[in-house]
């Protein structure tokens, strides 16, 4: 039997034992025991729903990491289904009827060898988020958060979008026999739309951008009572997104790469893996050794970029925020203090990127690789080159990039 046929028989077994192992195995116990301000240290109980800290900053999701090492271990990761609750000691969700699933997470680390090669860089990988459900990475955060919202009894949710997260949260929220009232730009891509309304979501256009919608949803929600899924303003999204890092230590077999690029809006994707990361050092799966966490925005709204080099822990309102990246098009980020600090203390760096360099990337990308990457996604591809010139990265590192969506749905722009 040639390698190939070995290697399509051993994915069969996997596929298989992983169905029969779910269907027999005994459910896995959530450790979370309370929720914690990030600013104030003030705890909070969990068994009722909560958005921010009473000082308006997040909370974080706590957990009985002693308790978790007796079940979390290496080995035990054979026995486990391939979903964003592999680790569920350490996700939000206790009760597994309540733990959603529309086949997100486990998305394939592809090692970049074409562009890696005209680049210098032997070891360049691209995480694809954009085979998730929703076609982005947005699948994680709005399938952790649903479903812990739905535990706790809540059933009808808003959120404001420049897109994704809005086709993330209508998609779960019919899961889960919810209800989705989406509040985003007008100018978001169509296909974009027709996602959320084929998915049964309430959609509200809102004339202007991600900050305007978060105005407009935020007085609905007040009238309404429906609760807020917006970024960070809830504690269990990031839950979600921290599956990032989880997946990238269990592929690297329990060692981080070297660097972390990564595109950044409302930025719980770098917040969510460097938890992720205390987590697991805690359990006792990785080292102390982290990534180089660097941040890439688009010149158009690059808040986060300025403070860093302006040294801030806070970054000011972007005014006149435009860029051809949705998703990057947010003009204040109130995890701003926390993806700071993350690109601080790993020695990392923020970056920004030209829309036209986004989109050179973007082809660029397709034609040496095959990978259509979304706008943001490609920020990350952009920005490549230019770390390289600042020595930010090394041509011997081991870099992952993030693509946190499919080029599918930016299709409009190609």
């Amino acid at each position: 039997m040639d390698a190939k046929s070995s290697y399509i028989l051993s994915e069969s077994f996997m596929i298989t034992y992983n169905i029969l192992y779910s269907m027999s195995s005994t459910p896995i116990i959530s450790q979370l025991i309370n929720l914690k301000c990030t600013a104030c240290s003030k705890k909070y109980e969990i068994h009722r729903p909560i958005n921010l800290c009473e000082c308006g900053k997040v909370l974080f999701a706590v957990y009985n990491l002693e308790e978790a090492k007796e079940t979390v271990t290496k080995e035990s990761f054979c026995k486990r289904t391939r979903s964003i609750w592999r680790i569920s000691e350490i996700m939000p969700v206790y009760e597994e009827k309540f733990r959603f699933t529309l086949g997100e997470g486990c998305t394939p680390l592809l090692h970049l060898k074409n562009m890696g090669e005209n680049l210098g860089l032997k070891q360049l990988f691209v995480k694809d988020e954009g085979l998730n459900p929703t076609g982005t990475f947005k699948s994680r955060g709005l399938c952790a958060a649903v479903s812990k919202a739905v535990e706790l009894g809540i059933k009808e949710f808003v959120i404001p979008t420049a897109g994704n997260a809005g086709a993330a949260l209508a998609a779960y929220s019919a899961r889960a026999k919810a209800k989705a009232h989406i509040f985003m730009p007008v100018n978001t891509p169509e296909i974009i739309k027709k996602e959320i309304l084929a998915t049964g979501g309430d959609l509200r256009l809102v004339d202007g951008i991600i900050s305007d919608a978060a105005k407009e949803a935020r007085k609905e929600a007040e009238k309404s009572e429906w609760f807020n899924m917006s970024t960070l303003k809830e504690p269990y999204r990031v839950e979600g997104k921290k599956t990032m890092g989880l997946e990238l230590a269990e592929t690297f077999n329990w060692e981080l790469p070297d660097v972390i690029i990564y595109p950044t809006g409302g930025g719980t994707g770098i917040v969510g893996m460097w938890k992720a990361f205390t987590e697991l050092e805690e359990i006792g799966l990785i080292g102390s050794e982290r990534p180089r966490m660097i941040s890439v925005q688009s010149s158009g709204c690059a808040p986060i970029v300025k403070a860093f080099e302006e040294k801030k822990d806070k970054a000011s309102f972007w005014e006149g925020a435009e860029t051809i990246a949705p998703g990057l098009k947010v003009p204040e980020a109130i995890g701003d203090y926390l993806i700071l600090k993350a690109v601080r203390v790993s020695k990392g760096t923020a970056i920004s990127v030209q829309d036209e360099e986004i989109m050179t990337a973007m082809y660029e990308l397709a034609k040496k690789e095959g990978i259509m990457l979304s706008t943001e996604g490609a920020a990350t591809i952009a920005a490549i080159p230019k770390l390289l010139n600042k020595g930010e990265i090394e041509k011997e590192d081991k870099i992952v990039v993030f693509g946190t969506g499919s080029g599918f749905t930016t299709i409009s722009l190609w």
